[in-house]
């Protein structure tokens, strides 16, 4: 249930409010705004919702109560109708400027990362990607440098200014990740590792939660529910490509997701043409399209020498293709009203 409160509503009546929802069985979160606050109720009421509703509606300092139906209450539309941004730094991702965050798939020494930070940095890229720890499907792949990537991209945000993006894989590496990173990046493996999402949910830290491979949109925004109810609202998606039949890509990248998302939520979206296509040559026309739709960023590999790359050098760009996607987005984004 939503409970919109009148603009002259006091603290004491907000309270009074907050108080009669959590003694029916709901857990209240507050949005407090210049003009008034709602008050979102969730959890499984002890009576029946709409005579609640009924309830409520009678107060005379409440303007009007909403009954949610969606299973993700948080992150829907009904919840919060204007769109919602998260602030990382003096980043804003979600508002009218175009987000670039870019950088390696995997941190793989100094000099690689330092060389792209520095690359990325000069071409406008306001967030540095790099993965400490990754995922792989074989247990013989690159699994990542651990700890000491991490120390290197926290180097590379002190040489650069740039905020860092990078995964976090299980319970267990929560606090050291968190530790290093800006934005803590939620991958396609872990988008319903419940118990992942919960503890995140309880960190007051910006989340970039990555598409399931298989995932329908509902699943989705269910995952990010996970996270808000646990307090975290510094939430946003990112549409990295689902697995169809196809076989040429190496996922077919989604970017009606990013309408559909618009349609069913608040939260930001990002778009990673990267892992969308696992094809360097489709990416830039890829993030063309991604600024066209309407998505708030971009999350792009970028690698001084894809070719040797010990991970997804297939799908990283080189950093004069990377200059030159972002003079190609200084074109397409003010057709749609955007600016990097």
């Amino acid at each position: 249930m939503i409970v919109v409160m009148q603009a002259k509503a006091t603290p004491d009546q907000i309270k009074e409010v907050e108080q009669t929802l959590e003694g029916w069985g709901y857990e209240i979160h507050p949005i407090y705004g210049v003009e008034r606050t709602v008050l979102a109720a969730v959890g499984n009421p002890s009576e029946d919702e709409a005579s609640l509703a009924e309830q409520i509606d009678a107060l005379p300092f409440v303007e009007k109560s909403m009954l949610i139906l969606k299973p993700y209450r948080l992150a829907s539309r009904e919840f919060r109708p204007e769109k919602s941004t998260v602030k990382v730094g003096d980043v804003v991702v979600g508002g009218n400027g175009f987000v670039m965050m870019a950088g390696p798939c995997t941190v793989e020494s100094e000099e690689q990362l330092m060389t792209t930070a520095r690359a990325v940095k000069a071409a406008g890229a306001t967030v540095l990607r790099g993965g400490a720890y990754k995922p792989s499907t074989s247990p013989y792949s690159f699994q990542g440098m651990g700890e000491d990537g991490l120390k290197i991209l926290a180097q590379a945000r002190e040489e650069t200014g740039l905020p860092i993006i990078t995964e976090v894989m299980h319970i267990g590496n929560i606090d050291l990740v968190a530790k290093y990173a800006d934005i803590l990046q939620i991958g396609t493996r872990n988008m319903q590792n419940y118990d992942l999402l919960i503890e995140i949910g309880k960190l007051k830290k910006p989340v970039m939660l990555k598409r399931g491979m298989s995932s329908k949109i509902e699943e989705w925004l269910q995952a990010a529910e996970y996270i808000l109810k646990g307090g975290n609202d510094a939430v946003m998606l990112c549409e990295r490509g689902v697995r169809t039949s196809e076989t040429y890509t190496r996922n077919t990248l989604d970017l009606s997701a990013v309408l559909a998302v618009r349609e069913l939520s608040h939260l930001p979206v990002v778009i990673d043409p990267s892992q969308g296509t696992g094809r360097s040559s489709m990416v830039p026309a890829m993030c063309r399209a991604a600024a066209a739709v309407g998505a708030d960023g971009l999350l792009v590999e970028v690698h001084p020498n894809p070719e040797k790359a010990l991970k997804d050098g297939a799908q990283s760009i080189t950093i004069p293709a990377f200059q030159q996607v972002m003079r190609e987005l200084a074109l397409v984004l003010p057709a749609v009203g955007r600016t990097l």
